[in-house]
């Protein structure tokens, strides 16, 4: 619910911390990139477990480090990168929602796996949107600037319903990873053998990795005329390669346009277990067809697809 006066206060938002939503979709004909979360899957997850609407703006942080201090009682969710969770003086975990009182500090460890972890509260963060979203887009610098210390928050009263979830069971969160690819749409600017390369071999995500898009180091796939193209629509997922032959996968701040070939696009399905890799991580690409690029990656539940409720099921 909503309120006079901010909920609470960033005491230390880590290494970078975010206030997100499911981004700007529809503008990129303006020059503007849909953004968002990155791990759209725990995003989600986070806000079902506090009962808020689906794009209510939550706090996307990495590598843990995060520590809040909450102005008033609210109910709140950690998913993503998993890591120790203290409220005041008593422990809390990961992908359930939990109380925390009036004047307590909530502080998130790091993580042993995984990059990303996201702290939704009850009502939304009511920050103010820019072009019609709380995202912050890290290319084209638009939307609520990355947290500080000091920083206050309100809530936005985006909550839909009460609570009605014990707990989500998911997957770790990180690497190492196989992400299905479906070839194209320029695979054919490039040697026979650079779909083979790609296919065939480990890549490992480099420290120059961020929001942008994952830059993997490992064999070169190279093109047959040197690659450069007229400037083309790039997607969320998709592996461009730049001259120097070492694929880029692009995440939710992607450039809406590009000038180098795009060799193949991840199922949109694996995209939040790409953006869970952290530097030195190793990521594998595995061929699939456009049938299969849509459904759920195989392997344990994914992230927020069940929970168990306290609510028995209706009719």
């Amino acid at each position: 619910m909503s309120g006079a006066g901010p909920a609470l206060e960033i005491v230390e938002p880590g290494l970078l911390a975010l206030v997100e939503d499911l981004g700007r979709p529809g503008l990129g004909a303006l020059g503007v990139g849909r953004s968002g979360a990155a791990d759209e899957d725990s995003f989600r997850l986070a806000n079902r477990l506090v009962a808020n609407a689906e794009r209510a703006a939550a706090i996307e942080f990495v590598l843990g480090g995060l520590a809040v201090r909450f102005r008033r009682t609210a109910t709140v969710a950690l998913t993503g990168a998993t890591a120790d969770v203290r409220a005041g003086d008593r422990a809390a975990a990961f992908n359930a929602p939990f109380a925390v009182r009036a004047g307590e500090l909530l502080r998130v460890g790091r993580p042993a796996s995984g990059l990303r972890s996201y702290l939704a509260v009850r009502g939304g963060l009511g920050v103010a949107p820019v072009l019609g979203s709380r995202s912050w887009d890290s290319l084209a610098r638009i939307g609520p600037p990355p947290l500080r210390s000091g920083d206050l928050l309100p809530l936005a009263g985006d909550d839909d319903g009460e609570p009605s979830v014990d707990v989500a069971p998911v997957p770790p969160r990180g690497g190492p990873a196989t992400l299905r690819v479906l070839p194209g749409p320029r695979a054919d600017r490039f040697t026979p053998w650079a779909l083979e390369t790609l296919f065939g071999t480990a890549y490992e995500v480099t420290a120059d990795s961020d929001r942008v898009g994952l830059r993997l180091a490992g064999a070169p796939l190279r093109t047959r005329d040197g690659g450069q193209l007229p400037p083309e629509g790039m997607v969320t997922g998709a592996l461009q390669v730049p001259p120097n032959g070492r694929p880029v996968l692009f995440l939710a701040d992607h450039p809406v346009t590009g000038g180098y070939p795009v060799i193949g696009v991840v199922a949109s399905a694996d995209l939040s277990r790409a953006a869970q890799l952290r530097p030195g991580d190793t990521v594998r690409f595995r061929r699939t067809s456009p049938a299969a690029a849509g459904a759920p990656p195989p392997g344990p539940v994914a992230a927020g697809s069940a929970a168990r409720s306290r609510r028995p099921p209706r009719g």
